[in-house]
């Protein structure tokens, strides 16, 4: 009896054993994370970034399940707060619908040059694809609401500053880019940043199965 197997699976799977090579000599699974205002270093929900966020006209980060338990193939059991207020997101708890998830900062050159691509891609794909930003590690959260008002970028955005998802993500650099399906499962991540529209919108429509065409693409 010949099995067929689907040619996303067998990339997902080859992203992850490339993944865990990567973190080869852990074998534990990664223990939750809940970012804790209380005793944080960096605030990131303060009356003036509440209203800078409001400013820049940045989305309200999306709902998720605080009780999905994190798989293999998903992101982390690790909840961070929304950018400048809002609801905290649970990763592990992020499905429904597709998903492409940014991790960014202020300070990365190639960051910059990218999210402009996420805000077309996000403006075209409308509710059938979710794109969210990360703000990885960063201790200076005005100063990333501040880049995503000057670029434009409207879609939600989540902070990071203790780089939570640094082992769990084998975040070496950024930026990183996860491709996830409605079920919560990552199925493809890219490292290094997208250099084009039609390049993302290719990646969605490989990975996700969704077919988004974007003006002024190719």
């Amino acid at each position: 009896m010949t099995m067929s197997v689907s040619p996303r699976r067998v990339s997902a799977a080859l992203v992850w054993l490339a993944l865990l090579a990567v973190g080869c000599g852990d074998n534990q699974p990664q223990a939750s994370y809940v970012f804790r205002p209380g005793s944080a270093k960096v605030a990131v929900n303060t009356p003036a970034l509440r209203a800078q966020k409001a400013a820049a006209g940045i989305a309200n980060c999306p709902p998720s399940d605080a009780h999905t338990l994190a798989g293999a193939d998903s992101l982390p059991d690790v909840t961070l707060p929304c950018l400048g207020g809002g609801r905290d997101v649970h990763l592990a708890g992020l499905s429904g619908i597709p998903s492409v998830v940014n991790f960014w900062a202020q300070t990365c050159g190639p960051c910059r040059d990218e999210s402009p691509l996420l805000q077309q891609f996000h403006q075209a794909a409308g509710a059938r694809v979710r794109v969210i930003g990360i703000d990885w590690q960063d201790p200076q959260p005005d100063r990333a609401i501040a880049f995503a008002q000057e670029l434009g970028l409207t879609y939600p955005q989540i902070a990071d500053p203790d780089a939570a998802t640094r082992e769990p993500m084998h975040i070496g650099g950024l930026p990183l880019t996860a491709f996830v399906d409605a079920s919560g499962t990552i199925v493809h991540a890219k490292y290094g940043p997208v250099t084009s529209v039609d390049q993302l919108a290719g990646l969605v429509s490989d990975y996700l199965g969704v077919h988004v065409r974007v003006a002024g693409g190719r």
